[in-house]
């Protein structure tokens, strides 16, 4: 989990170090810090640093949000268990849970710029647009943070031009922006999967792979990004495959995953930890 968070961090935002996660937040409108770790072998250990205590509830409650933590990991393992292709590697990495977020908008934001780039870009992209558009909170520097991420309603029609993003990029961002704002997409896990997917793709420039990638962070346990290129490689059998499954492929494969096709997605996309053959380099 600490390995997923850290190649996505944004810079400025979140950090990784030395077995801790942080991160800037938002609670009351007041700029504060996370910190998890590990407290024990059975326990982690959260450090909240916020404006006033009285949210710290909620904040405990999107904390587990972030590591999967209230996840029905134990029915999900037993269904998965006896697929010929996820049973292998759940028996391998039978505790692996579904990374999750603090904040669904901001993993919006960052799944747009990193369609078809590199984990790293967009990462790099993703930073430059909170240092010009993110609220700036002096005093984290020395735990590698500096701002909060940009609400919805600052990047509906913020200036995103120069920072190296495409003209179509900044036009989904801005658009899925404002369909966060005026609440046509709704990221409180109050509408079905299905409802969230066809709001997220009513947007002008975002697809299935986008919405589903959305939904699988934030905790929609059926979630799956099917056209994902690092899960067609990693169901495939050869190494490197002479032919990659298709998206209808893996939708159709993954009909038998279901309720628990997003843990099915993580098990693909980290089975080059523990398998050989799948040369999966991960999504997002």
């Amino acid at each position: 989990m600490l390995g997923y968070l850290a190649a996505r961090a944004i810079p400025g935002v979140e950090a990784v170090a030395q077995g801790t996660y942080r991160r800037s937040v938002v609670v009351d409108g007041g700029a504060g810090v996370i910190e998890v770790s590990m407290g024990g072998h059975d326990h982690l250990l959260l450090r909240a640093h916020l404006p006033q205590q009285g949210g710290l509830v909620h904040v405990t409650r999107r904390v587990r949000q972030i590591l999967g933590l209230d996840a029905d990991v134990e029915s999900a393992r037993a269904h998965l268990a006896t697929d010929p292709t996820v049973g292998p590697l759940v028996a391998v990495r039978p505790g692996l849970r579904v990374p999750g977020t603090w904040d669904a908008f901001e993993i919006g934001v960052r799944a747009i710029i990193g369609q078809q780039i590199t984990v790293a870009g967009a990462s790099t992209l993703t930073g430059r647009l909170v240092e010009r558009h993110g609220r700036q909170v002096p005093g984290l520097t020395p735990a590698g943070l500096t701002h909060t991420f940009p609400p919805a309603a600052a990047l509906a029609e913020a200036d995103l031009d120069g920072i190296g993003l495409t003209g179509a990029r900044i036009r989904a961002i801005r658009g899925f922006a404002a369909a966060v704002a005026e609440d046509r997409v709704r990221l409180d896990s109050s509408v079905p999967l299905d409802e969230l997917v066809g709001s997220i793709t009513a947007v002008p420039g975002l697809g299935p792979w986008t919405a589903h990638y959305i939904a699988l962070r934030m905790g929609e346990p059926d979630a799956l990004p099917a056209s994902d290129l690092g899960l067609r490689r990693a169901l495939a059998h050869d190494s490197p495959p002479t032919v990659l499954p298709s998206a209808d492929d893996l939708a159709a494969r993954a009909e038998a995953w279901r309720p628990w096709r997003a843990l099915a997605a993580v098990h693909l996309w980290s089975s080059h930890l523990t398998a050989p053959r799948s040369g999966c380099s991960g999504v997002g």
